[in-house]
């Protein structure tokens, strides 16, 4: 049974899903035949006049969508906790965070740097995460309202509430509301957008702000709609430049087709109202993001990923293009997993390597964003296409497809810029199965009322096996707890902490520990490398009213020993590893 378990982990929850959606399936179609589906539940009738009274409202209806995003997710933290950051990119977004929190744009190299090393950060020519601003910046203010995971639940909420937003611009608003319910239930609860450090959600919400204001920008030439999309673009330019800009290539040529094009506001009235604020506010976010990057990296189009994969990286951005020769590591835990990049990159441009990789990368999206329940609206989908009015959305989901093709690394949230127009189709899909009554039956409005109370139902089975603590999916609160846990520990000793991390042979990369605050020498806690005996001398002397700790970080149950009075390195991991196999059953 144990076996079973594990075979079928990775894809349970998506396997329950499937499971629950063919037995609503199939309830529908065996109630169908008894009943014309004329009378109708009096409470589901009022609930929908309910639903369609609130999605009248617009304004309203955003606010309550977002609302309902911060209220079900903090009523939620005393059964699923709040997440801890795991990934190195959720580290590399904090240092961004509590730079940006302190009121700077980067820090200084740290004296002791080479200690201090980790993956997605530069040490020089200053200390700073690899990525852009924008995630930074919502942890930022997390942490200024007292922890950075506020900012996330607040970006989220206002993903879901841009969505709503743009979705109201394109369809009836009942539609939109709707449409904005699956996105909380779908991305907004229980996703890794929510529970983790990633800030995926400003994202999405930049996307959402570009595609809802064009098509309002068309109807009603405002300045305002004119912002409104350059802040989208702002936010995609910051958040992820390269996927945000395949989204704004195509939304560009579809506004000049337009400025240009047959139906052509006049330019009496474009150039004020749409071109000039447009460039203006465009003109001014460069700057700004030119000045940040001068910070950082000493010059305006020198991007901080760049310093990494010259100092650093061999792997490249891109399929197509060749390795850098391996540069020197201060550590090999470095070394290794640079050079675990490239054998990834160059396993993955082989006949067999890539067709499989792009397999897994498809099977990861459909997973995160659609599963089964959100699947059975794309059956619609021959009718989509043939509408004019889903042109726009259809080819910003068909230019993502190459575009993500030829990225070395792919995650779910490297699409988000285009989430907007994926849940445009979706939606519309949804319209398009309401109708559907094979032999003047509704199996239709049955199954679009069955997609929302599914998808509540796999919210409920997840919280309730967290309750009883029935492991069907990675277990809550998210994150690297075994650091957390060491972290508390020593924040609460009364004076500053040094912690000397070691790794047992074969470390996995992903469970790394060196990640420290943007100022290291003010920090309560700072982690270092253990570079051996020897190495660690200037180090320990640099911080000789610290005290020092060393921690196996691979252990089973880590444990803080005194630096002083701990065994060396190898013998310190023959000690564990003891202790590890006398706990084994």
């Amino acid at each position: 049974m144990q076996k079973l378990f594990l075979l079928l982990a990775p894809s349970l929850l998506t396997l329950i899903e499937g499971v629950l959606l063919a037995a609503a399936v199939a309830l529908i179609l065996f109630s169908s035949k008894k009943s014309s589906g004329r009378d109708q539940p009096p409470t589901l009738l009022a609930i929908e006049r309910g639903f369609g009274r609130l999605a009248r409202r617009k304004r309203l209806a955003v606010l309550v969508v977002g609302f309902s995003v911060i209220a079900i997710r903090v009523a939620l933290i005393p059964i699923l906790g709040v997440p801890q950051p795991a990934a190195h990119d959720e580290f590399s977004y904090l240092l961004a965070a509590d730079t940006f929190a302190h009121g700077k744009l980067t820090n200084p190299t740290p004296p002791m740097w080479v200690h201090f090393e980790s993956f997605h950060i530069i040490q020089k020519p200053t200390y700073m995460s690899v990525y852009p601003p924008m995630q930074g910046i919502v942890l930022a203010a997390g942490e200024l309202l007292g922890h950075p995971w506020i900012g996330q639940v607040f970006a989220t909420a206002l993903m879901c509430s841009a969505l709503c937003w743009m979705l109201q611009g394109w369809l009836p608003p009942s539609w939109a509301l709707f449409g904005a319910a699956l996105a909380v239930l779908r991305l907004g609860i229980l996703s890794y957008w929510m529970n983790g450090y990633w800030s995926t959600s400003i994202v999405a919400s930049g996307g959402a702000l570009v595609l809802g204001a064009w098509l309002r920008l068309r109807k009603h030439l405002r300045t305002r709609d004119a912002l409104l999309m350059s802040l989208g673009l702002v936010i995609l330019a910051n958040s992820r430049p390269y996927e945000g800009l395949v989204l704004a290539t195509v939304v560009a040529f579809a506004m000049l087709f337009w400025l240009l094009g047959k139906h052509r506001p006049s330019f009496r009235q474009s150039v004020p109202r749409v071109i000039f604020p447009m460039f203006f506010a465009l003109a001014i976010a460069t700057a700004a993001t030119g000045y940040y990057y001068y910070r950082v990296t000493g010059s305006p189009f020198r991007m901080t990923y760049q310093v990494e994969v010259e100092t650093y990286a061999a792997a490249p951005f891109f399929i197509w293009q060749t390795p850098r020769p391996e540069t020197s590591y201060h550590n090999e835990v470095m070394g290794d997993f640079y050079r675990w990049e490239v054998k990834v990159f160059e396993r993955n441009r082989t006949v067999t390597g890539y067709p499989r990789r792009a397999a897994q990368y498809l099977i990861s999206w459909w997973y995160f964003y659609l599963g089964p329940l959100l699947s059975l609206p794309l059956l619609a989908l021959p009718q989509v296409v043939r509408e004019s009015k889903m042109r726009l959305p259809l080819a910003i989901c068909a230019a993502m497809v190459p575009a993500l093709a030829v990225e070395t690394w792919n995650m779910p949230h490297y699409f988000s810029p285009a989430t907007c127009a994926l849940w445009l189709v979706v939606v519309q899909g949804v319209r398009h199965l309401r109708h559907w009554s094979p032999a003047r039956r509704p199996l239709g409005t049955a199954l679009v009322r069955a997609i929302p109370v599914l998808a509540c139902a796999m919210i409920l089975l997840r919280v309730t096996a967290a309750m009883v603590h029935v492991q069907i999916e990675v277990a809550w609160p998210r994150g690297n707890l075994k650091r957390a846990t060491i972290l508390r520990q020593l924040q609460h000793f009364p004076s500053q902490q040094l912690v000397i991390v070691v790794y047992d042979p074969g470390h996995n990369f992903d469970r790394e520990w060196v990640y420290n605050d943007a100022d290291i020498d003010a920090a309560k806690v700072a982690w270092a490398r253990d570079m051996g005996t020897d190495g660690n001398q200037k180090l320990l002397s640099y911080f000789k009213d610290r005290r020092v700790w060393r921690v196996n970080a691979d252990s089973a149950s880590p444990m803080l020993q005194s630096y002083w009075a701990a065994k060396p390195p190898e013998q310190l991991r023959a000690v564990d590893q003891r202790k590890s196999e006398s706990i084994l059953p």
